[in-house]
């Protein structure tokens, strides 16, 4: 069927008011980048639309600990973030587990192969072991990292490598400690009896000891940013940030050393965190754990959940590729009868709600208009929406309450008005109006 000329310039305006809703004026692109370039040397680096479509894995292990992942390109022009899920780390350390996320700029090439091999480097110290020395662990983990960006060094200078970094987020779990493991911006935390236990610190040029390191090294802070380029100040690779010959490894503009730290693991551990300033740049550790447990009670897909993380993230205005991992021991919180009834009732105040606007609309001769039923939704006072998550968690509600309603106001029309293309763009042979109202979607 052909796209009528009318359509064709709704799209293209619908696009453009999505475009400014989903990014809500938070901040300008490039206000967190790690990686400052000339726009035009390196191509843009933000898209006209997000990625939204989601990489997501999840697993366990036979001594109770479970975990859910999920990544998502989002705004950027290249997905840069990779990952490792190991719930059994190795033969020798069946009951240990790893997980990570690298989050690359400048390129990929950095973050995927500290995803494939880090963990090699680490456990190649022969640090590691099953008793468990916990300084020898930690000793351990900093010469890998030390180790492979050595490596990688010696592989960039010889091989067709890219000038890319990566920041590093890793816990490593053993029968009885937890090890958080940090190179750059990306964060960790743990839930221990409903709260933050522990989390990791960023590392940033402005920290007082990274810019005394960097300011060592002949390098200066401007505008928070090595030289007026980096964002992070320790990171894997970033190469062309570690050619001072005279200052050792740990001591250039940018450093590869971790910060490591060991907590003994308790029966009221409930979940660990792991993801990349994507995540971060939008909601703070106390909030998104609050939201996790709160998820946790009605749903036991942790890939759902991280997905859902990552859609609050983009709509509260991150402009990054997000990743994140959540782990889950034997006291995370379990879904029970008495928080499935509260979600059911909230959804249906929600469809109730929409039914009302939908109504208030049609009495003035108006067409419904769903940009125009999530705003003003989003402008209500819901009691019991997700804590720190808002009326965005209950887009699909939404979304299935609009299509219901809206249906059934244009069952009683004459003819298809101009919105109910929008409302069901599978009427349309147009891959562009359904990108459009999948947008939509998600600017909740």
């Amino acid at each position: 069927m052909e796209v009528p000329s009318f359509l064709r310039q709704l799209v293209k305006e619908t696009e453009k008011l999505v475009t400014f809703f989903f990014k809500g004026g938070r901040r300008e692109p490039g206000a967190d980048d790690e990686y400052f370039e000339n726009e035009e040397d390196m191509g843009r680096p933000y898209l006209e639309r997000p990625v939204l479509e989601k990489d997501t894995a999840e697993g366990g292990s036979k001594w109770g600990i479970n975990y859910g992942m999920a990544s998502m390109q989002g705004w950027r022009a290249q997905m840069e973030d990779s990952h490792t899920c190991m719930p059994e780390m190795a033969d020798a350390l069946p009951d240990w587990s790893y997980f990570a996320v690298y989050d690359g700029h400048a390129g990929r090439m950095v973050a995927h192969y500290c995803s494939r091999h880090l963990l090699d480097f680490i456990l190649d110290t022969g640090c590691v072991t099953e008793d468990e020395d916990v300084d020898q662990v930690k000793d351990g983990i900093r010469d890998g990292f030390l180790n492979i960006d050595r490596h990688m060094h010696t592989l960039a200078r010889n091989e067709s490598w890219d000038h890319s970094g990566s920041t590093a987020a890793a816990v490593m779990i053993s029968p009885r400690n937890i090890y958080f493991i940090n190179c750059g911006d990306s964060r960790t935390f743990l839930c221990r009896d409903g709260q933050v236990a522990f989390y990791t610190e960023d590392h940033k040029p402005v920290n007082p000891r990274e810019k005394e390191r960097i300011q060592n090294a002949g390098g200066s802070v401007t505008l928070q940013r090595i030289n007026g380029s980096l964002a992070v100040s320790r990171a894997l690779g970033d190469f062309n940030f570690k050619e001072v010959e005279w200052r050792t490894q740990t001591e250039q503009l940018v450093s590869p050393e971790p910060e490591v730290y060991e907590l003994e693991r308790s029966p009221e551990d409930e979940f660990l965190v792991v993801a990349c300033d994507g995540v971060w740049d939008a909601i703070g550790n106390e909030e998104l754990c609050a939201f996790v447990r709160n998820r946790l009670q009605v749903c036991d897909d942790l890939r759902e959940i991280c997905t859902q993380v990552i859609d609050l993230c983009l709509y509260k205005g991150s402009l990054d590729n997000i990743s994140i991992t959540i782990i889950c021991f034997d006291g995370a919180p379990k879904v029970t009868p008495e928080a499935l009834q509260q979600e059911a009732e909230l959804e249906r105040v929600i469809e109730q709600k929409v039914a009302e606007i939908i109504n208030v609309i049609r009495s003035k001769d108006e067409e419904p208009d769903l940009l125009y039923v999530m705003k003003f939704l989003a402008s209500e006072n819901i009691p019991g929406l997700p804590p720190n998550g808002g009326i965005s968690c209950k887009k699909d509600c939404i979304i299935g309450a609009y299509q219901k309603y809206a249906a059934a106001v244009r069952s009683h029309e004459p003819m298809v008005c101009m919105h109910a293309y929008m409302l069901k763009p599978y009427y349309i042979n147009s891959s562009t109006v359904y990108l459009i109202f999948n947008t939509i979607s998600r600017c909740l």
